[in-house]
């Protein structure tokens, strides 16, 4: 009786134990890419944000220079456009007290907001779109680095915006906000020129 039970039991262990990924154990692909995306991290400004921002993509984006860029900018872009959506009930509820530069201010910061990601928008477009290699891919990487840049300079201008308002908590709850926006896009910059030096694009 004892073999048939040992085979039973061995049968059991071979077919119903759980695989890799169900019992949580990260291939070794994915921690490859885990790597990759810590690496690539280290160029940016902010690598701990960078990369706590983009590890759970590390699946999707493997090893590829041009799919890492493309998933940080569009984290940035998600960031920033939940950020306009913040700042836009804030401006539609009034919660900016008396003064007539908060009210400005805010509008403006909405404004400048939805401009960045207009462009960021434009920016994961053309980076889903990009060509092989060549003059194209060159004038193509302008443009993102171009939409980028400009990003990151509408969502600085918003907490420009702020210098003369009085301090108080919804100065300082929109400006550390739109900090981490810029962080966030700071970082996807500098990952798309990564990708541009990697690919030896020399942009025009």
């Amino acid at each position: 009786m004892l073999r048939p039970l040992l085979l039973v039991h061995l049968f059991f262990y071979l077919h119903l134990r759980p695989s890799s990924a169900e019992a949580g154990i990260p291939s070794s692909s994915t921690v490859n890419a885990t790597d990759y995306i810590r690496k690539s991290c280290h160029t940016t400004q902010y690598p701990d944000l960078c990369y706590t921002s983009l590890v759970s993509y590390a699946d999707s984006v493997q090893q590829n220079p041009a799919r890492l860029a493309r998933v940080a900018i569009g984290v940035s872009l998600s960031t920033a456009n939940r950020l306009a959506i913040y700042v836009r009930n804030l401006t539609s509820r009034g919660d900016y007290g008396p003064d007539p530069r908060a009210a400005a201010a805010l509008h403006d910061c909405y404004s400048v907001f939805g401009d960045a990601v207009d462009q960021m928008r434009g920016s994961l477009n053309q980076m889903r779109r990009l060509k092989a290699a060549g003059e194209e891919l060159a004038f193509e990487m302008s443009n993102v680095q171009t939409w980028m840049s400009a990003a990151l300079t509408n969502e600085e201008t918003c907490t420009d915006g702020f210098e003369d308002v009085a301090d108080g908590p919804m100065k300082m709850d929109v400006c550390d906000r739109v900090v981490k926006v810029k962080e966030v896009t700071s970082n996807a910059l500098c990952l798309v020129n990564s990708f541009i030096a990697d690919s030896k694009v020399t942009i025009p």
